[in-house]
């Protein structure tokens, strides 16, 4: 089994297995378009003597931890062709993108699952949920008028102020995607695509909805409010559409308070797991991980079957991180009797912020002492963990 990069004369070859994995055509005007596009990849393909057999992007991105920023690999395009399925290629990629994002400093790792227990296997734990919101026509009900007002955006008018208003709306959560001005152009609009931007009676931009109207239909693909009056001026401007649609529906964070405040917020809501978490480097997320100061100490013991660099145990507390990495080859006669013992899954999503140490200690994910559990529980912030983005 050959496992390489593929190399930009080998593009053409990933493109048709994506276009026969995933089953999409690529016009041919468009292929020096996205053989260009590539270029910001690393894909690691496996070979049978000179046919592409499966392959895995690696894209370096960032995302937001609140205030700061971590250094992200995305992983897509992980595909194969059936005559090579099950029989461990897709488990090989898997293991070395991980060993490629240690060596390039990208600390954690996104990905959309098309099978969130396969992903599971590997140590990707669920991110986030979004929640999609039906609203018919008769609940479009106008809220109490603001004193602002709104401007409309396409592609060709994007401008900072946008990009400012997703910045700052992501720091409140962890795990949403750093975007810059050519992800927003290549990524965020789409052929139809709008932007409503709603400013104050300051002229302060306080939220956008990007949003389509087509065939009776508005469809909401963001909606980002910095606050309660951003919020009821972008519902008032969606219910002006009331004599152009019949139905509106719009995805959100699940943490989002959409639909509580409308005058009828019984509506049909659908809630689904969304993207999906992995810690690729542990000591580094957990010395930048914001853990409450002066806490006492506490042993985390983290196993990682697919990333032997996570395995040891960790110290927490009084500010400081020690750690005490498990020899090659050796192996522990005892369980530890002191400290939390976890897998990778449970570490990411706990740093992420979607479940917390009692939930997963209730599930018997978490084994250890309910007075070092309840520590734990102490010592993580609160934290809203959201996805907006695909790729």
């Amino acid at each position: 089994m050959l496992v390489r990069e593929v190399t930009e004369n080998e593009y053409l070859e990933a493109i048709k297995l994506s276009e026969y994995a995933f089953q999409y055509k690529v016009p041919e005007a468009d292929k020096p378009a996205r053989k260009e596009s590539l270029k910001d990849h690393k894909i690691l393909g496996i070979w049978d003597d000179n046919r592409l057999a499966a392959k895995l992007h690696m894209i370096p991105l960032k995302v937001f931890m609140k205030e700061a920023e971590w250094e992200m690999g995305g992983i897509a395009g992980v595909a194969s062709y059936p005559e090579y399925r099950r029989n461990g290629y897709i488990k090989t990629l898997m293991i070395e993108s991980l060993k490629h994002m240690q060596n390039n400093g990208q600390i954690v790792s996104l990905l959309h699952p098309f099978d969130i227990s396969f992903y599971r296997k590997y140590g990707w734990e669920i991110l986030s949920e979004q929640k999609k919101v039906t609203i018919e026509k008769i609940d479009l009900k106008f809220l109490e008028m603001q004193p602002g007002f709104i401007r409309r955006y396409t592609k060709e008018t994007h401008n900072e102020e946008i990009e400012k208003i997703y910045d700052q709306f992501c720091t409140q959560y962890t795990g949403m995607l750093k975007r810059d001005s050519n992800w927003w152009k290549q990524k965020i609009y789409g052929e139809d695509s709008q932007l409503a931007v709603y400013y104050n009676s300051n002229q302060e931009a306080k939220g956008y909805i990007l949003y389509e109207v087509k065939e009776r239909k508005m469809t909401v693909e963001e909606l980002v409010a910095l606050d309660h009056e951003g919020r009821i001026g972008l519902w008032n401007f969606i219910c002006q559409h009331d004599s152009m649609v019949e139905t509106v529906t719009i995805t959100l964070p699940v943490h989002e308070s959409f639909p509580y405040f409308m005058t009828q917020p019984k509506v049909k809501t659908e809630l689904y797991p969304y993207f999906m978490a992995r810690v690729v480097n542990a000591e580094e997320c957990l010395r930048r991980f914001p853990f409450t100061p002066d806490s006492e100490s506490l042993f985390l013991h983290l196993e990682d079957f697919h990333a032997p660099w996570n395995n040891g145990s960790y110290l927490l507390g009084q500010g400081e991180l020690k750690v005490y990495k498990e020899k090659a080859g050796a192996q522990c006669a005892h369980p530890p009797k002191k400290g939390i013992q976890l897998n990778i899954n449970s570490l990411s999503t706990i740093l992420f912020g979607y479940k917390r140490p009692m939930e997963l200690y209730d599930m018997g994910y978490l084994k250890g002492s309910k007075t070092e559990i309840e520590l734990f529980e102490k010592m993580v912030p609160a934290l809203k963990s959201s996805f907006l983005d695909f790729f």
